[in-house]
């Protein structure tokens, strides 16, 4: 099982995309704040957002000494917005265990609140150019073609997914990490999971799956993602109230974003246990510490 490196590491250096994460001298910190941005975000709406936190909260200690609120509301648009109270969380135990420093090793970023085994793989390699497998849906979609020669990698299994990252990369660190980053950014922009661009893929006489006449996925069918009228629409649209006030509001201007009560009422309980919102003791609602 292999993929060309030098191959892909050179493509990787000529075509990549210019991210701002990516540029020299980034720091670990910076690479930590788009990793979790990226979670189920497309680059686009990350780009201007990571912009801005870097620019108000460049270092962990700075990101911990703002309030819940703030930072739910520098999040935005972004979605999933617990990523934002997690990586608050992580920031505050970066800045009081780790002396304001990223650590550099997966298993002290495993121990930090909200890391879990992909960020603290991604940072490790991505941030500190070390050895250390990476592997996300893109990523799993590659090898699954070029190198199994299936149309889709099935259903994850973090064991056989890493070890089929790890027995790709080069034995030095730099430039494994080179070849993860190129791995991804492979099926990021040319080995999609619709239309992929065969005709511009660096390993295409090498692959697999056009080896074998592309055969179609054979596996169940994935389920199609919705968003409108799901529990996240409403849950947003609840918070987007709240981020527009920096005052507690009645539960009537909560009312009239959803129409469906029953729905309504559950995803204002859910954001109350999740500590995104809390109630004060007149029945009123905020973002965390706005009362």
């Amino acid at each position: 099982m292999s993929l060309d490196a030098r191959v892909l590491t050179e493509w990787f250096a000529d075509r990549a995309r210019d991210l701002p994460w990516r540029a020299p001298g980034t720091s670990a910190w910076g690479v930590l704040v788009s990793e979790i941005m990226l979670q189920q975000t497309p680059v686009a709406r990350v780009e201007p957002s990571w912009h801005d936190w870097m620019a108000r909260w460049p270092t962990p200690s700075a990101l911990a000494a703002a309030t819940p609120a703030e930072v739910l509301r520098a999040w935005g648009k972004l979605g999933y917005p617990r990523r934002a109270l997690r990586l608050r969380d992580a920031a505050t135990a970066i800045a009081t265990e780790h002396g304001d420093v990223v650590p550099d090793d997966v298993d002290t970023l495993l121990a930090l609140p909200g890391i879990g085994a992909y960020t603290a793989r991604a940072v490790a390699a991505f941030a500190y150019r070390k050895r250390c497998p990476v592997v996300d849906t893109n990523v799993r979609r590659v090898i699954a073609r070029a190198v199994h020669g299936a149309g889709d990698a099935g259903p994850a299994s973090t064991a056989r997914d890493l070890a089929d990252a790890d027995a790709l990369l080069p034995a030095d660190d730099e430039y494994a990490a080179r070849m993860s980053a190129a791995m991804m950014e492979l099926g990021a922009i040319v080995c999609t999971a619709r239309a992929p661009r065969c005709a511009d893929c660096p390993v295409f006489d090498d692959c697999a799956w056009q080896r074998a006449g592309k055969p179609a996925y054979a596996g169940p069918a994935k389920p199609v993602q919705k968003f409108a009228g799901t529990d996240r629409q409403v849950r947003g649209l609840l918070l987007d109230v709240l981020r527009g006030t920096d005052t507690p509001v009645e539960k009537a201007k909560l009312d009239v974003v959803w129409s469906n009560a029953g729905q309504r009422d559950r995803c204002l309980d859910s954001l109350l246990v999740d500590g995104l919102v809390e109630q004060t003791v007149d029945g009123m609602f905020a973002l965390p510490g706005e009362h």
